[in-house]
């Protein structure tokens, strides 16, 4: 069975030669069939050429005669749920969908990013002193990654 740990380190050589590109690792998936599934980001996106590239040096250093293996190399699906900090970092000013760990779910624009916290500003109805109706305003929502469900993307259709 193919190692996850040495697909690991030739992902992160080839990002390591590959600095300029700025591309980061996102998952590494190795199935008890051998599959192998590598997710890489940017903030730009992921350009194909660039996984073929990455794909080319991980069989060049694998052997197949050792192990039968199938490999996809890509980018992260548009709308999946964000595995790393660096994803939230290149998101920061997008709208994003974030259910909390007590199942609540809030879309707005991801505000900041500080370590594992993130912020994110919702506009919801606030109750005022002085006022009979609650009104819509800006809310900063501060979360953990490690203790929301999901933090997505949200993708709109204009």
């Amino acid at each position: 069975m193919i190692d996850k740990n040495v697909v690991k380190t030739l992902v992160d050589k080839w990002l390591d030669d590959n600095k300029e590109k700025d591309y980061f690792l996102v998952d590494i998936e190795v199935d008890e069939d051998n599959k192998v599934v590598v997710e890489i980001d940017h903030q730009d996106g992921v350009v194909i050429d660039d996984c073929v590239s990455l794909s080319e040096y991980i069989n060049d250093n694998l052997d197949r005669d050792k192990d039968d293996y199938e490999l996809e190399v890509g980018s992260t699906g548009l709308g999946q749920p964000f595995k790393v900090p660096q994803q939230y970092v290149i998101n920061i000013g997008e709208e994003v969908e974030v259910l909390d760990g007590e199942g609540k779910k809030v879309k707005g624009i991801l505000k900041s990013v500080d370590g594992r916290n993130f912020v994110v500003t919702v506009n919801e109805k606030v109750k005022v002193e002085g006022k009979k109706r609650p009104v819509k305003m800006d809310v900063d929502h501060t979360y953990n990654m490690d203790e929301v469900k999901y933090t997505k993307y949200v993708i709109r259709f204009k």
